[in-house]
């Protein structure tokens, strides 16, 4: 009897970005990558897209996309970052689900997802109906489908949610086995307890909602699931295999499937890779086991819904979860569950929290209801289809959206009340992003993000209102109370970590005025620059400089891409060296007043009158002064970097002549075994890493230089920064193949990439050549086979790139298939290679 195999992964991370600017900004705590977005798809939403199978030779001889062989879920916003910031692994994903439906009979293995992970047991109606609204529209742009399937975040369930879900189409759910209560064959059969994780997971089953309706409900392999998510399953995919195929059977669960029964799991899909190393590897060779077994079948949960319907009905158990014992209080309560990561901790700070957030919400509904309802047709239908415009925020799709929802035509005016209206209600939904509660203490960066999501709809109803409520929402958020010594209350963290966050207008405009100083094209007259969520135009800039101090100075207007909201200021901002930046931004007062400031400015430097020109800047714009920490997180490291680059210029070239000049010293006593002096090796390490990065980044990559400096570190005896050098020659590669994919035929190319080969395998350290091998297996299954064909054919010209072109992928550790070689005739001197 034919057993059937599913795999499903819940791949998801919180939205991160910074609620004014719609971005994520960097987070320490991800190092060396710039969030943790970016962190987790490198170690496993991307290599689950371009997974390696390995021979016993432990070579490359497929890289498979997992995801067109199981179940998943991404959530919204999570692809919305990945379409913007690894758009390769976006349109694998996309990719997989295409794939999925021809080999699933026409069934797509994505399912939806509620869009940004609320609990939705603990959400009021409203958001519950616009989270699965948002969500499944989402999915319908993205995939270009219809869901059949929806996850619930943290599985979390009640019968109202199921109800929703399946007034919207959605055929089916995926839950924990602790979620099933009760189960029977037919709708006057007895029920059957099976609580305690007793429930057969082998079988779909229908439940039953209060509207008539139903819901497809699997209950996942609890064991099997835990095993793999915490145990030590992923160390081997055959062992992985083996267990799945042993899985279920054994009928011992009420209602045994008697039938072809389903095994199947769920687990957080970062748990392949992120959480266990190469896991996504295992999971690759596990399905190429499963799929080449002839007894069983993978299926995703689509497929196996079409063949083989619910017989029996389920009861859940209402406000139950994957994630809490309790059911759902880890979202609202010290429940006692938490990461365990510091058990004296408590977590009693999640009540006020969520207090404090429906509080918020409940305030701010009837000003949404009155200030809405005087412009738009429906206000909350307006809101369930507002993610129409967070898909696509082009100025026409605004304006349709617009048109389409207003009472009447609505002037500019009232164009940019609304979208302040829907994106308080925007954000207010964002706040209660699940991850919020999980983790164990108050000022953790998902709790604080959620707090940066209630400032941002605080802040725009002040703006609308005239009036705030920060103060009231402060003084609740004051109930909540970290566990770190010194952090204090949720006030204390709001006030201090999410408060600073804020910007308006006249902060983006003193962003570009400062950044102006550094980055060229920026201080231009007409020019028009993106500034995360703004749009800058400088209607005139009047940039000077003399010596070492440069003068900015001009008036620009700037608008907000999400709310239309713009205003003009006139700005002004002195760089006298290194760090030392002065300067402001004010509203824009006329031409008389601007001219006249910017008249004196230019009088003063002139004159070269430093002092003078600081006292008008700070006189004029008083308590509106800027300087380099205006700016926003990542462009003040590029600003910083570019004034150390300046700053450093200086000193390189006297670092250089002291090494030259001392290097025969160096290699003296490098061949004596004497250590050099710290003075010697601080200097030569620095010319010898800046001298080698550049070899390697240049076009074409300076190969026999590069090897030359690794070389005099050996002599010298200095040690090279191998996380630099191995990053420098791996892009070196990656780079290069990408070039060779290009141009195929371009012969210098492919030795370049031969040579870079032999360098980075000559290096006493192991490099990432993730990156390189995929760009280097697209051009074995395209352009190297497409030759090997032309080979097999009888056409040997090809055979010269392709002995090159395979020995460069053996050296890459990529199994690469050897080419017919030719028989030479008799006589001709040169043995037959067949005899």
């Amino acid at each position: 009897m034919r057993r059937y195999v599913c795999i499903h992964g819940h791949f998801y991370q919180p939205p991160r970005e910074n609620p004014w600017l719609e971005e994520v900004e960097r987070q320490e705590s991800a190092r060396p990558f710039h969030d943790w977005n970016e962190r987790i798809c490198r170690e496993a939403y991307a290599p689950n897209a371009f997974s390696r199978i390995l021979d016993g030779q432990g070579r490359i001889v497929r890289i498979v996309n997992n995801y067109a062989r199981m179940s998943f879920n991404f959530g919204p916003t999570l692809l919305s970052w990945l379409e913007r910031k690894a758009p390769e692994t976006y349109e694998a994903i996309l990719q997989a689900d295409r794939q999925s439906r021809e080999r699933f009979s026409g069934h797509g293995s994505a399912l939806a997802q509620a869009y940004n992970h609320m609990i939705l047991p603990l959400a009021s109606s409203r958001d519950r109906r616009t989270q699965i609204a948002w969500g499944i529209h989402d999915f319908r742009h993205r995939f270009g489908r219809p869901p059949e399937g929806m996850w619930l975040p943290e599985t979390a369930v009640d019968l109202e949610s199921l109800d929703l879900m399946a007034e919207a189409g959605i055929r089916f759910t995926v839950l924990a086995p602790r979620q099933a209560s009760a189960v029977r064959n037919s709708p006057d059969g007895v029920w059957e307890d099976v609580t305690g994780e007793r429930v057969d997971p082998s079988q779909a089953y229908r439940v039953a909602l209060p509207s008539g309706r139903e819901m497809a409900v699997f209950f996942y392999d609890g064991a099997l699931s835990r095993a793999i998510a915490f145990e030590e399953l992923l160390s081997n995919g055959g062992v992985l295999a083996r267990r799945l195929l042993e899985a279920g059977g054994d009928g011992a669960a009420p209602g045994a499937a008697l039938g072809p029964g389903l095994t199947h799991v769920a687990t957080d899909g970062e748990t392949y890779g992120h959480h266990h190393r190469h896991g996504e590897m295992a999971l690759s060779y596990a399905l190429k086991v499963l799929e080449e077994n002839p007894d069983t079948r993978l299926t995703n949960y689509g497929e196996f819904l079409e063949r083989h319907p619910p017989t029996r009905e389920a009861r859940i158990v209402e406000g139950s979860s994957w994630s809490c014992i309790h059911g759902v209080e880890r979202w609202r309560s010290d429940c006692g569950c938490s990461t365990g990561d510091h058990v004296d901790w408590r977590q009693e700070w999640r009540e006020p929290l969520r207090e404090a957030l429906d509080w918020l919400r409940d305030e701010l509904e009837p000003h949404f209801e009155e200030a809405a309802g005087a412009l738009l047709r429906d206000p909350w239908g307006a809101r369930d289809r507002y993610v129409e415009v967070v898909l696509d925020r082009t100025p026409e799709n605004v304006d349709r959206f617009l048109d389409q929802e207003g009472l009447r035509p609505l002037t500019p005016p009232e164009r940019i009340r609304v979208l302040k209206l829907l994106e308080i209600q925007r954000h207010a939904m964002l706040m209660y992003t699940s991850c919020g509660w999980f983790f164990d203490d108050l000022a953790r960066i998902e709790t604080l993000q959620v707090l940066r999501y209630a400032a941002r709809a605080l802040h725009l109803y002040q703006v609308l209102a005239g009036t705030g409520m920060e103060a009231e929402f402060m003084d609740r958020l004051s109930r909540a109370r970290s566990s770190v010594p010194g952090f204090g209350t949720g006030a204390d963290l709001y006030r201090t970590r999410v408060a600073p966050d804020r910007v308006e207008l006249a902060k983006v405009a003193a962003h570009h005025a400062v950044s102006s100083l550094f980055l060229d094209g920026t201080a231009v007259s007409g020019s028009r620059h993106r500034v995360y969520a703004y749009d800058v135009r400088v209607e005139e800039a009047q940039p000077a400089s003399s010596g070492g101090i440069r003068l900015s100075m001009g008036r620009m207007e700037v608008s907000s891409t999400i709310t239309r909201t713009s205003g003009r200021f006139t700005f002004g901002v002195l760089h006298m060296g290194d760090h030392l930046v002065v300067g402001g931004v004010r509203g824009f007062e006329g031409m008389e007043a601007y001219q006249d400031l910017i008249g004196r400015l230019r009088s003063r430097f002139e004159e070269g009158d430093a002092l003078e020109m600081i006292r008008i800047l700070d006189r004029e714009f008083r308590a509106a002064s800027y300087s380099l920490s205006s700016l926003f997180r990542d462009e003040q490291e590029r600003v910083v970097d570019r004034i150390l680059k300046d700053s450093l210029a200086g000193a390189e070239g006297v670092l250089h002549n002291l090494f030259e000049s001392r290097l025969p010293l160096m290699r003296f006593l490098a061949g004596l075994q004497v250590p050099q002096p710290r003075p010697f090796r601080a200097v030569g390490e620095f010319i010898l890493d800046l001298r080698l990065e550049r070899a390697l980044a240049a076009e074409p990559p300076e190969i026999s230089r590069a090897e030359q400096l690794f070389r005099e570190a050996e002599l010298t005896g200095l040690r090279m920064d191998r996380e630099r050098l191995g990053f420098e020659a791996a892009g070196a590669l990656e780079r290069t193949l990408r070039h060779l994919e290009q141009e195929p035929d371009n012969l210098r190319l492919l030795t370049t990439v031969r040579r870079l080969v032999a360098f980075i395998r000559s290096l006493p350290f192991a490099l990432d050549l993730w990156d390189a091998q995929n760009t280097f297996f697209r051009i074995l299954e395209g352009e190297f086979r497409r030759r090997l064909e032309l080979v097999r054919g009888g056409d040997l010209e090809p055979l010269p790139w392709i002995l090159e072109f395979g020995g460069v992928g053996r050296t890459l550790g990529i199994a690469v298939p050897e080419p017919p070689l030719p028989v030479v005739e008799a006589g001709s001197g040169s043995p037959d290679p067949e005899r």
